[in-house]
């Protein structure tokens, strides 16, 4: 590209180089992919004939735009707008790979789906004509994603279901987040955790332990690590007398909901595992049900991946809209490429017919050749440098033991028939030029995928993306938030708030060292009480 001075910096601004040319990435040639264009028309004959080239830009250049399908390129869309009855709204809260930029925090997906009448509302005096998701459900919650949460105006107690994929940090350290402070927010019930039950792996070095590594010892063991905060915090409520807990029965779950800890079944600090057995995958009917409410008409099953350790598990959601449109999510998370996936993407239906998915979700990572030079900093890889071949080294063993390079992540699409109306990479350091390298090796795999906001097949993920998802179309969106934005808490004020657990807020301080806004003894003044 011509565009540059000798220090490597461009003589326009990014934007305007993409503006220009649609997808400028010097040496990568794509044959300008704006829009609904496709790549060149003679895709690679050698299926194995991908893009391993370098980043053309430096770090402090990065940026996602792509072709109008980007941050800058997609329609901003309203947060707040209500859902439509027939509506699946898919909103990506964090999207990429540790360790990525600011851009993108953590693996986390929130998925809503109808609109109907708050319930609760209706029993205040006077009702109040106010309606809320028919349900709604969190997948993953990643490092710094309930930022994007709070963003998005995502209040603690829409977030009371959360499904794990396993439990590596970057899919649930938010966890302890959402817990400790939705109790002190707007979420009065309790919180269910979804996940893996233990791996079976036992200790490679004598004694050869089995560790009680699955999600139930994990909620077990997390309770108890945030035993100081939650206790701090209950001088405030944190149940309401009319709750009425979810059953096994209720909730169509795989074990009765039982808190670990203490805790009351109503209480906002009762931590609910829900361990789900990830060697099952539908062989027998129903032995991988996660979830199936039939009042809400949504169906979560679960199937064994490929990722690190024995116990990752992937995810399919079902619902049924009120029209009786059915429509389906799958997202597998982290995963080797496998065959779980592809066949959960198919879909069969009772006579064994596929009917494949309405919205896709898979894992990709970078080449490990490009995931070294991002690390480091690197525009090209050195020559004869043994760090770096060490380093290339270390995230091929990664790659190997974990993840679907985005070669692999085109073979794999290309096995599913019929393919996903919408399929999302996700897991990935999305900026211009590692879309386009990307796209050029799943191109190599899959000539026919299209990139476009409005017609488009394939998309990557990145923040505050949203997928509306009807019977008849998918709108491809961007939130527009702000970085200073509140969450509108408290949603409401429950009018059947019990007491809490410590009378006052000061029930559990030391207070002899406290300087009060006016001295006792002598009524000298310190400082406003009302906090001004």
């Amino acid at each position: 590209m011509s565009a540059r001075k000798e220090n490597g910096k461009p003589e326009i601004s990014r934007r305007e180089l993409l503006k220009l040319s649609g997808l400028a990435l010097g040496g990568l040639a794509l044959g300008g992919v704006t829009g609904g264009a496709r790549a060149d028309d003679t895709p690679a004959d050698d299926p194995g004939s991908v893009c391993h080239r370098p980043s053309a830009y430096p770090p402090d250049q990065y940026s996602y735009f792509f072709g109008g399908n980007g941050q800058e390129g997609l329609d901003l869309f309203n947060p707040n707008t209500e859902l439509e009855p027939n509506e699946m709204r898919i909103s990506f809260m964090g999207s990429t790979v540790p360790q990525f930029g600011r851009a993108q925090a953590y693996m986390s997906i929130f998925v809503e789906v109808g609109w109907v009448q708050d319930e609760y509302l209706l029993k205040k005096d006077p009702p109040e004509l106010k309606y809320k998701a028919q349900d709604q459900f969190i997948f993953d919650c990643g490092t710094g994603c309930t930022a994007n949460y709070s963003a998005m105006n995502v209040n603690f107690n829409r977030m009371d279901k959360v499904f794990l994929n396993h439990l590596h940090a970057d899919h649930m350290s938010d966890l302890s987040t959402i817990y400790t402070f939705g109790c002190s927010s707007d979420r009065k019930s309790p919180l269910f955790v979804f996940g893996p039950s233990p791996s079976g792996v036992r200790s490679p070095k004598p004694p050869r332990r089995l560790y009680d590594d699955g999600t139930k010892a994990f909620c077990r063991n997390l309770r108890e690590a945030m035993r100081w905060h939650s206790e701090s915090f209950s001088f405030q409520p944190t149940a309401y007398e009319s709750y009425e807990p979810p059953t096994q029965h209720s909730w169509g779950l795989p074990c009765d909901p039982r808190p670990v800890g203490d805790d009351s079944i109503d209480d906002s600090y009762a931590m609910v595992p829900i361990e789900l057995d990830w060697t099952k995958y539908g062989k027998r009917p129903g032995d991988n049900v996660a979830y199936h409410n039939r009042k809400t008409g949504v169906k979560i099953t679960h199937f064994p991946v490929i990722h690190c350790r024995k116990g990752s598990i992937g995810y399919k959601l079902e619902w049924t809209t009120p029209d009786g449109t059915p429509m389906t999510m799958v997202y597998t998370s982290d995963t080797k490429p496998e065959t779980m996936s592809i066949e959960q993407a198919k879909n069969y239906g009772p006579r064994g017919v596929a009917k494949g998915v309405d919205v896709f979700i898979h894992e990709m990572a970078i080449p490990p050749e490009i995931w070294s030079m991002k690390n480091l900093g690197l525009t090209s890889p050195p020559e004869d440098d043994p760090d770096w071949e060490e380093s290339v080294k270390k995230f091929e063993d990664v790659q190997n033991s974990s993840h679907t390079t985005q070669g692999a992540f085109g073979y794999l699409l290309s096995q599913i028939e019929p393919r996903p109306r919408l399929t999302v990479a996700t897991h990935f350091p999305t900026t211009d030029d590692n879309v386009a390298c990307a796209l050029e090796s799943v191109r190599s795999h899959v000539p026919d995928v299209v990139v476009d906001k409005n017609n488009g097949n394939l998309v990557w993920s990145y923040d505050c993306m949203v997928l509306r998802v009807f019977p008849d179309r998918i709108e491809q969106l961007r939130a527009d938030v702000s970085d200073y934005t509140y969450a509108a808490y408290p949603a409401y004020t429950r009018y059947d708030i019990l007491p809490p657990k410590y009378a006052t807020s000061t029930d559990q301080l030391e207070l002899s060292t406290e300087i009060p806004p006016t001295d006792p003894d002598t009524g000298e003044y310190h400082y406003n009480s009302d906090g001004y």
